[in-house]
């Protein structure tokens, strides 16, 4: 009688776990962070900033989800400074979110090249990073840098799942010329949003 007790308890707490997996992964709403903005330029060279292709590649990002069906927030729609517990608060007013930062990286080493996807709080963040850091590379020709950890200040103060995309290097020469380009953002903004969706249905 023990054994069977202890069999139905484990029995029950899988199906706890099990639902909870499968819980963590329903969502509606994508809060989609530009990085950087207003006097907080971000990476740059020459004319190149890494406030406006974060902007651009997010708007782009936003369309592609509003046509999976998802809720969008952006936490900021224009050049201006957004600080960062800010974009965190606009986040935590969201019951059914997951997080989304999108950012150009910037090194003193003008070889690096490659896109990357950093993941802080759990797995749900991490396996929402290694499948968009997936679907990003199955869509564009690059480096890729894999899916990382790091307690970046957005995706570490989201209770949610949360993720920052680094899109490619503006400290480069040949990735900075290819990122100027449209086909090149939104190559990256599809490459998202079907990861995210991707995530969605893996629950």
């Amino acid at each position: 009688m023990k054994a069977i007790f202890n069999r139905i308890l484990a029995l029950a707490a899988f199906g706890a776990l099990t639902t909870a997996s499968a819980e963590a992964r329903y969502f509606r709403t994508v809060v989609i962070d530009p990085g950087h903005g207003g006097y907080d330029k971000g990476a740059q060279s020459g004319q190149v900033y890494e406030k406006h292709l974060c902007l651009d590649t997010a708007t782009r990002l936003e369309a592609y989800l509003k046509d999976m069906g998802f809720n969008t927030v952006m936490t900021r729609r224009s050049d201006y400074f957004v600080s960062l517990a800010e974009r965190v608060a606009i986040t935590q007013q969201y019951k059914d979110a997951i997080f989304v930062a999108v950012h150009y990286n910037d090194t003193p080493n003008d070889s690096a090249a490659g896109l990357e996807t950093w993941f802080t709080n759990g797995p749900e963040s991490q396996a929402l990073a290694t499948i968009v850091q997936k679907s990003i590379c199955s869509k564009v020709r690059c480096n890729d840098r894999g899916s990382k950890y790091a307690r970046y200040y957005v995706i570490n103060h989201n209770t949610c799942p949360a993720i920052l995309v680094e899109c490619g290097f503006v400290s480069n020469a040949s990735e900075r010329q290819i990122m100027k380009a449209a086909w090149y953002r939104d190559s990256v903004a599809k490459g998202i949003a079907e990861g995210v969706m991707r995530f969605r249905r893996s629950g």
